[in-house]
């Protein structure tokens, strides 16, 4: 992990000497970010990305943003110390990835994301040393069992990103509508998701989505437009998901020896909850995150966690 983020950095350093309008930020998620008493599933994860606003000729297009982000997710039963396997309700896991991507903003308020992922899923990932390493540092119990962990398994992911705006003559200042579908492929993740995202303003008319933090689309070529410019908003994402395999449940498509898997409950309810802030060069968001029942077993239910986001805006 160490190593990816000082590749990390010196990309950073390069993209930004090259003063292309660009974005630099950290997203971290937590289950502790909603409850003290949480430590389960879906525990921890870390993103740095780096995106930059590049140019395009098409009439229709609002903007064309190049993104590229490396990051960590860590998986654990419904407890860090288990006392044996038989507790393990949610095999051990953790991914480590790098990403690419190339995201349009229409003029019509229409987004297209597109992404690819390479990454290993296993011992590989670190993610046993981040979390026994972070448990010591902040006095918490000794995490146990991650000698269950699912074995390697390398990442080959895509996936896509539309959204559309609705209702636009009936909701367009104060709050609008988008109807939004993911897709995701590979060896770790296949699945699809389809939603409806609401956002209300807490201040001023809401900007149009090319211009939006929502979906990362506030950079501008012009470097004065960023003073003084704010938003501040809510927003409300329900969705269903599909899933239709999940390595850090079910382990790896290419072996059998992890010692804990467990089978998909395909169709789940996700949603997202959260207040977005920007001004000047700052962006600030926090989410409430619920995810659905994933697995098949007795123990497990739905869990949720946290999301914390801070970037700030490069310019010339």
């Amino acid at each position: 992990m160490a190593r990816l983020l000082l590749i990390a950095t010196l990309l950073t350093y390069n993209f930004a000497a090259a003063q292309r309008p660009s974005e630099i930020g950290v997203i971290t998620d937590n289950d502790l970010y909603t409850s003290w008493e949480n430590d389960q599933y879906y525990t921890a994860g870390l993103e740095v990305f780096y995106r930059y606003l590049g140019t395009h000729s098409n009439p229709k297009l609002a903007k064309r943003i190049t993104e590229f982000r490396i990051g960590q997710y860590i998986y654990n039963p419904q407890t860090s110390q288990p006392k044996d396997i038989n507790y393990h309700d949610r095999p051990f896991a953790g991914y480590l990835f790098a990403e690419a991507g190339i995201n349009k903003f229409f003029l019509s308020e229409d987004v297209l994301k597109v992404n690819f992922q390479i990454g290993v899923v296993g011992p590989e990932s670190q993610a046993e040393a981040v979390q026994k390493g972070l448990h010591y540092l902040l006095g918490y119990k000794r995490v146990r069992g991650w000698e269950y962990q699912i074995k390697t398994n390398p990442a080959l992911q895509a996936g896509m990103f539309y959204s559309k705006k609705i209702l636009k003559t009936r909701f367009y200042q104060k709050t609008d509508v988008h109807i939004t579908a993911g897709l995701e492929a590979g060896t770790i993740w296949t699945g699809v998701s389809v939603g409806a995202l609401a956002r209300v303003s807490l201040k001023d008319i809401l900007l149009p989505v090319y211009d939006s933090s929502l979906y990362g689309a506030a950079l501008d070529k012009d470097p004065a437009k960023y003073k003084g410019r704010r938003e501040f908003y809510l927003y409300f994402w329900p969705m269903v998901n599909y899933q239709a395999y999940d390595a850090t449940i079910q382990g790896s498509l290419f072996n059998e020896t992890s010692p804990v898997t467990f089978g998909l409950i395909p169709f789940r309810f996700n949603a997202e909850a959260g207040i977005k802030y920007r001004r000047n060069n700052w962006n600030l968001s926090y989410s409430f995150n619920y995810r659905g029942k994933e697995l098949s077993n007795i123990v497990i239910t739905g869990y949720y966690y946290g999301s914390i986001s801070v970037s700030y805006f490069l310019h010339k």
